[in-house]
């Protein structure tokens, strides 16, 4: 009975995911270097239960998936490395969800690093822009060196990507955390008792 529990979980998690980005990504908001998707906002159901691990995962796989006919064969960048990051996103999440600000810095903090190192690829498969080339007010007086597109994008994408994502996890998802706690008082799973990894 738990473990069907769990997959219904996971099951409802992924597919709320799944639409939710699927919806964004249509919009401005939620594509470029700089990304506010609100549903990432749901990462902090993976605080409440182990089955938000999957259900985020799965949801960002299929969500990813579903743009392949806009993002040809480079959207699998995405599918996976996305995926990934939306994974250990949400593992840390888990292990750390008794301290709700340190467990929304997984999220945060998995795709603001993986994310950008394929972004300009595959923006740039899609628009045709060679982001590599582009001049980044400001980045040549850190000192980097002139040919250094990848790192200097790269460098951009984290602080851009990070913060879109801090904004939506923090001040949409801790709220919404709160709420579902509140909603959820005394079950075991917003008690952190059942379905430890």
């Amino acid at each position: 009975m738990k473990n069907t529990r769990m997959i219904a979980q996971a099951g409802v998690i992924a597919a709320v995911y799944a639409v939710l980005t699927f919806i964004m990504v249509q919009s401005p908001l939620g594509w470029g270097p700089v990304q506010f998707r609100l549903s990432e906002a749901l990462t902090v159901v993976a605080c409440l239960t182990p089955a938000g691990i999957a259900g985020l995962t799965l949801g960002s796989v299929i969500a990813n998936a579903s743009m392949l006919a806009q993002t040809g064969v480079l959207g699998m960048l995405d599918v996976v490395f996305g995926s990934l990051g939306t994974f250990l996103g949400a593992i840390w999440a888990w292990r750390h969800r008794m301290r709700p600000g340190i467990a929304l810095l997984g999220p945060v903090i998995a795709n603001a690093l993986i994310v950008p190192a394929y972004l300009p690829i595959l923006v740039g498969g899609v628009t045709g822009l060679d982001f590599y080339s582009l001049e980044i007010p400001g980045l040549a007086t850190i000192g980097l060196p002139p040919g250094s597109g990848w790192l200097a994008m790269y460098l951009f994408g984290i602080c851009t990507v990070g913060i879109g994502q801090a904004i939506v996890v923090y001040g949409l998802g801790l709220p919404l955390l709160g709420v579902l706690k509140r909603l959820g008082a005394g079950s075991p799973i917003t008690r952190g008792d059942s379905g430890e990894m």
